[in-house]
């Protein structure tokens, strides 16, 4: 079912790039001033040249590391661990995460909250500074690193080679948003390729 929506959605973006093309191409022959026609030859080397430059945007780095983050913390066994009785190898792993989380939390805290902190801005504001740009990563970082842990120490990850499958499975599961996202991310270039805005 899934995959079907996906499927739908995709189709959908793709079909109204293409009515785009062609309505940019009407309006273009009709209005003329301030629309132009994909169809072009500026409209062309506009579609295959800023291809790369359309799709670049933080948003895709963010998709990518909070699936990374979701795909270690699904396999590190920590969200089923609220469901299950503890046991001793849990709690250690609870003593572990709580010991990182004070850490991480401590060190995150002294490069924003104290006075000339290097992640505020020059005006020592948090929003917007290096801190609310960073702010995705270091949460999707906690996280993963939070999930490594608890995995070690419970011993759902034996090796390196785990953690990297973990991280890349989560990568997986994310890929139809990632294709939602390069079709959409097109679509909205072209429209303001065609309509300048």
């Amino acid at each position: 079912m899934k995959r079907r929506i996906i499927a739908y959605l995709s189709l959908t973006l793709v079909l109204a790039l293409m009515v785009l093309v062609l309505l940019s191409w009407l309006l273009s022959a009709t209005i003329g001033e301030g629309v132009h026609s994909l169809l072009s030859s500026e409209g062309i080397r506009f579609f295959f040249g800023s291809f790369v430059s359309v799709v670049s945007h933080p948003l895709l780095v963010w998709i990518i590391l909070l699936s990374m983050a979701w795909g270690c913390l699904k396999a590190c066994g920590l969200l089923q661990a609220f469901h299950t009785p503890i046991g001793y190898r849990q709690r250690h792993s609870f003593f572990m995460l709580a010991a990182f989380l004070v850490i991480y939390v401590g060190v995150v805290l002294l490069l924003t909250v104290t006075p000339h902190a290097v992640l505020l801005s020059a005006t020592g504001h948090l929003f917007p500074s290096a801190f609310s740009r960073a702010l995705v990563p270091i949460i999707a970082f906690g996280v993963i690193m939070l999930s490594v842990i608890y995995g070690i120490s419970s011993r759902r990850f034996l090796s390196l080679a785990d953690v990297c499958q973990t991280l890349t499975d989560g990568i997986g599961a994310a890929a139809p948003l990632l294709l939602l996202y390069i079709l959409s991310m097109q679509l909205f270039g072209a429209l303001r390729f065609v309509f300048e805005f």
